[in-house]
C-alpha cells in the first residue's frame, strides 16, 4: 500500500496535542471510607513471598496418644503479588528511575483490613498527595474503583506504593489514575502548564487491571486505560498491568495501559521492572504518547493489540488507527530507550507490531539494547522487524534479538 510516504509527510502536521495473573486477591473493597493518616512501616517489593505453617506431626508405634500436644506452628509470611518485569533483564537503572522511599509515608489508605482500603480512601490520598502507601492486611487486595483518582495540580508530587499487595481494578468502566496540568478543573500549577515539572507521580510495587477510558479525552488527547499523564512526571517501577484499554478507533490517540503527552521540561517517563498484558486500544496497547520520552527497563509488554483500522492519517473511509501494539510514539523532540526489556507477541492491524515511532522533524531516536522483540506482527506495513520509524538515522540496536 502507498502508506509509507503519505503517513510520514502527514505525520509532520499532527501536533495536537484481564484478569490479572496469579493476583487474585483476599477481598475486593469498594464501600465509602475516608483513609486514615498515619506513619507506615516500609513496603515491600513486588515479589512473592508466602510462609507456611509446620506439618502435623504422625504418631509412631508406642508414641503418645493422638490428644498430644501438637508441635506450634510456625507463623504464616505475609503474601505478595507475582513479581513483574523481565526476570533476566540487567539494565542499569538511573537515579531518577528508582524506587521512592516510602518508609515515612505522608498518608496511607487503609487501617489493617481489606475492607477499610475503599475507592473513596483512594481518590481521597490521591487528591491530598504526598507519599502514599497501603494498610489492607496481610494478603493481596482489589480495591474496586468507582470513580478515577485524580491528581491535583497544586501538589508537587503523589506516590503510590502498593508494598506488592495491592491492585486498583477500574472494572471495565474507568479510567484508574489522572493527572493533566493543564486541566484547570484540577487546579492551577502556574505558568506555561506543558511545562510544569509538577506534580510528579509515581506508582511502584502494585497493579492495574481492568481500566477503561473509552470516550474520555482532553483537547483530542485521549487514551490511558490505566493512567492519563499530561504534562508534569510519570514513573512506574515494579508495577504490573493487565487488561486495559481505551477507544477502539481513532488515528492519533492510544495508550491501552498508560499515556503520555508533554512530560514537564522534556523530562524522561521511567517504565522499570514491570509488566503489560492484554492491553486493547486504536494505537500504543500498552504505552502511548504525544511529544515525550520513554525509557523502557527490564520490563515485558506482551499479547497487547492495537485494534484500530485506517492508520495516521486515517484512510479514506475508515476512523484511522492500529498502530504500535506495545509503544506507540509520536510527535518531535521525542526519544525512546528499551533495555533489558522483552517485547514480544504484540500485533497491530496497521503497523508496528511491536513500535510505532514517528518524530515529525526527524530529530527522535530508538535505541534497544539487550532486549528482545520477537514475534510482533505489523498487518500492513512496517521497515524494520516488528516497528515502523520514522526518526534521526536508523534504530540504534545492540545485544538485542529482533524479529
Amino acid at each position: 500500500m502507498r502508506i509509507r510516504p503519505v503517513l510520514a509527510a502527514t505525520l509532520l502536521s499532527v501536533l495536537a496535542v484481564g484478569t490479572l495473573s496469579g493476583c487474585h486477591s483476599a477481598a475486593s473493597s469498594d464501600a465509602s471510607d475516608a483513609p486514615s493518616f498515619v506513619d507506615a512501616a516500609p513496603s515491600s517489593d513486588l515479589s512473592s513471598s508466602s510462609g507456611s505453617s509446620a506439618q502435623p506431626s504422625v504418631s509412631a508405634p508406642g508414641s503418645a496418644p493422638a490428644s498430644a500436644k501438637p508441635a506450634p506452628s510456625r507463623s504464616v509470611a505475609p503474601k505478595t503479588l507475582p513479581k513483574p518485569g523481565n526476570p533476566n533483564g540487567h539494565a542499569s537503572v538511573p537515579a531518577a528511575a528508582r524506587a521512592v522511599d516510602t518508609s515515612k509515608p505522608t498518608r496511607k489508605v487503609g487501617t489493617g483490613t481489606a475492607a477499610s482500603c475503599t475507592s473513596a480512601a483512594v481518590v481521597k490520598a490521591v487528591a491530598a498527595g504526598g507519599i502514599i502507601t497501603f494498610d489492607c492486611g496481610p494478603v493481596p487486595v482489589t480495591i474496586t474503583m468507582t470513580a478515577t483518582a485524580k491528581v491535583r495540580n497544586t501538589v508537587s508530587q503523589v506516590v503510590l506504593d502498593g508494598g506488592g499487595r495491592v491492585t486498583l481494578d477500574g472494572a471495565g468502566k474507568r479510567r484508574i489514575l489522572y493527572q493533566n496540568v493543564c486541566d484547570s478543573r484540577q487546579g492551577n500549577a502556574g505558568g506555561s502548564c506543558i511545562d510544569s515539572d509538577t506534580p510528579r507521580l509515581t506508582v511502584q510495587n502494585m497493579a492495574f487491571k481492568n481500566g477503561n477510558s473509552t470516550g474520555e479525552s482532553f483537547e483530542g488527547n485521549a487514551g490511558g486505560g490505566a493512567i492519563f499523564a499530561y504534562g508534569g512526571g510519570l514513573k512506574v517501577i515494579n508495577s504490573r498491568f493487565t487488561g486495559n484499554k481505551c477507544d477502539r478507533t481513532g488515528p492519533d490517540l492510544g495508550g491501552g495501559a498508560i499515556r503520555i503527552s508533554y512530560q514537564g521540561g522534556d523530562n524522561t517517563a521511567y517504565v522499570a521492572g514491570s509488566t503489560f498484558t492484554g492491553g486493547t486500544c486504536s494505537n500504543g496497547a500498552a504505552l502511548s504518547s504525544l511529544h515525550a520520552r520513554w525509557m523502557v527497563l527490564n520490563s515485558v509488554l506482551s499479547g497487547n493489540t492495537a485494534v484500530g483500522n485506517g492508520a495516521n492519517p486515517a484512510r479514506a473511509g475508515t476512523p484511522g488507527g492500529g498502530s504500535g501494539g506495545g509503544i506507540y510514539m509520536d510527535g518531535e523532540e521525542i526519544k525512546l530507550t528499551v533495555d533489558g526489556t522483552v517485547i514480544e507477541k504484540n500485533h497491530a492491524k496497521e503497523g508496528g507490531g511491536a513500535i510505532f515511532f514517528v518524530s515529525n522533524n526527524k530529530t527522535g531516536t530508538v535505541t534497544i539494547r539487550n532486549s528482545k522483540v520477537r514475534n510482533n506482527p505489523s498487518d500492513t506495513f512496517e521497515n524494520f522487524p516488528g516497528m515502523f520509524y520514522i526518526g534521526k538515522g536508523n534504530p540504534v540496536i545492540t545485544n538485542s534479538t529482533m524479529g
